[in-house]
């Protein structure tokens, strides 16, 4: 089984509409995904998202990122996001991980993803879990 967790902070307010949109949208195409176990998400301090899941196989969460609405509301990312992480990994539970857990192995085992305007943590490539 695979975990996979994302953080997303929006850059402005301007965005938040359309995102919680796009944002609905994948989150209910994974949940009904072949191979997705479980899905939820959180906000956290300002305009900071965070989603986790829980997958069968990568097969399974491929399909997922490829197919529409997820691939794409993608690209729309890049101008939306100062901040952007992920982090995937193997685990044996069928269960999805702590909101902490999450947290602690998307800084130790994540990578930050391509934004158009990263704000200054991101840019020394750190990725932000205060």
């Amino acid at each position: 089984m695979l975990i996979s967790v994302t953080r997303l902070r929006l850059r402005s307010a301007w965005y938040l509409l359309p995102f919680m949109l796009w944002a609905s949208r994948s989150s209910k195409q994974a949940a009904n995904t072949p191979g997705c176990l479980a899905i939820d998400a959180r906000k956290t301090r300002g305009l900071t998202f965070w989603t986790r899941s829980l997958w069968k196989d990568e097969p399974s969460l491929k399909s997922f990122m490829i197919a529409a609405p997820h691939r794409k509301a993608m690209p729309k990312l890049y101008g939306w996001c100062d901040e952007a992480a992920i982090g995937r990994w193997e685990t044996q539970s069928a269960i999805l991980p702590s909101w902490e857990e999450a947290e602690r192995r998307i800084v130790s085992d994540g990578r930050l993803s391509r934004v158009k305007a990263p704000s200054e943590v991101q840019a020394k490539g750190v990725i932000n879990v205060p």
